[in-house]
């Protein structure tokens, strides 16, 4: 694994430090994904499980493309990979391709890095709908970077499962 991941600032304000570390913890996920093949990146944790490298890919998509597009900018979209609103149901990457998932993935982060960059303040608010609350940029930005620092660790597991690769 080639580790170019730019690291968080020691000293920066808060929006560039939600920012940098939200960046890279995507890079991370990015990274333990690289130089796998299709059916690598596919491979399930255990059975009954259906997690993956692949399946967090995309289940990534669907959390970047919900916090930003649909809570943040309020855009009326669909889920990309269940009608239901179900996030479980990207994980299943059983026929999924790199370039279908990481194509969605990629165009995801940029509409959330578009949002984030265009938003007047940490105080910019959406609203959850299953919630019936409104929660601020701030709120999602912290919420990202949760969920991929606890998905990146699941990844660690799966990259070492597949080939040994561990770290960072």
């Amino acid at each position: 694994m080639t580790d170019t991941r730019v690291p968080p600032p020691l000293h920066g304000n808060e929006r560039e430090t939600l920012r940098a570390y939200l960046d890279y913890h995507r890079a991370t996920l990015a990274m333990k994904c690289e130089g796998l093949s299709d059916d690598d990146l596919r491979r399930r944790s255990m059975p009954p499980s259906t997690l993956s490298l692949l399946g967090l890919v995309r289940h990534m998509a669907e959390v970047e493309r919900t916090w930003f597009r649909r809570v943040i900018a309020g855009e009326d979209i669909a889920f990309v990979w269940s009608a239901e609103s179900d996030y479980q149901v990207a994980y299943d990457a059983t026929h999924a391709t790199r370039s279908e998932a990481f194509d969605a993935w990629e165009a995801e982060v940029g509409h959330a890095r578009r949002i984030e960059r265009e938003a007047d303040s940490l105080e910019v608010t959406g609203h959850v709908a299953r919630w019936g609350e409104d929660v601020s940029l701030r709120f999602v930005m912290l919420h990202l970077i949760h969920e991929y620092a606890r998905h990146n660790g699941h990844a660690d597991f799966l990259r070492e499962g597949i080939d040994g690769v561990v770290g960072a």
